[in-house]
Formats: structure tokens, sequence, C-alpha cells
């Protein structure tokens, strides 16, 4: 007589994950889009950004717009991905989330404050897309 391991997880515990996930695609998308405004605003060579003469990581403002632009249409598109917990969105999240943090950071110079706090939002996005583990047996996120 042969015993099948099964995964005793509680609903409430399955509600929040998948709803973590959702979260984090919703703040992904939101990201995306202020994203594209902020790589707007840097082609358009807005007078809202911070000018630092010596910066080691100095790019031209329209460069840095163009940048924030790319990553923002992309990080839009996974988060739609995301909506249907699919492993390739979510591996393509943390990888996006990780290239926006990683440019926020490298542009604090310009437009301090902004680039923080998206810092501390693209981290929780990485988390949130981390946390979630498949359930072998179905596939499906659990």
């Amino acid at each position: 007589m042969a015993t099948t391991a099964t995964s005793h997880r509680s609903e409430t515990s399955k509600g929040a994950v998948g709803g973590l996930v959702t979260f984090a695609a919703v703040m992904l998308f939101i990201a995306g889009v202020l994203a594209i405004f902020r790589g707007i605003m840097g082609i358009a060579e807005d007078d809202v950004f911070v000018t630092t003469p010596n910066y080691v990581f100095k790019f031209d403002l329209t460069s840095w717009g163009w940048i924030h632009l790319t990553l923002g249409a992309v990080a839009v598109l996974v988060s739609v991905g995301l909506f249907s917990a699919a492993v390739w969105a979510r591996v393509l999240g943390v990888g996006i989330a990780a290239l926006l943090l990683v440019v926020s950071f490298l542009s604090i110079p310009y437009y301090p404050v902004w680039s923080i706090t998206l810092m501390a939002l693209y981290s929780f996005i990485i988390w949130a897309l981390c946390v979630v583990k498949r359930d072998a047996s179905t596939g499906r996120v659990s």
C-alpha cells in the first residue's frame, strides 16, 4: 500500500500568496508606467531633474530618458504576464525589477528622493515574486 505526500497548505496561505503576486503585478505595472513618464521627462530634458557635475556614472539626460522608457515599457509588458501567474513572467519580473532598481540607484543624483522611493518599491516587487512556490502536482502557484 503506497501513500502519497500531499501539501497541507491552508486556503488562507494560498490566497495570500496569490494576492501577493497580484499585488506585485499591479505594482510592477504602476512602476513601469512611472518609469515611462520618467523616461519621457528625461528625453524632453525637463527641468525637473537635478544636475550633478561630478558624478561617477554620468550619462546624458536623454540617455537616461531612453533607458527608463525602454525598461518601463518592458516592465508593463511583463506585469501583464504576471496576472496569469506564469513562471516566465515571474522570472522576467524579478529580472526587470532588478534592472530598474540598479538604474534607479545610478540615477540618484538626478532625482534623489524619487529614486530612493522607487528602489524600495522594486525591492518589494522582487521579494513578492521570489517568495511564491509552485505546487509540483498541479503546476499552479501556491
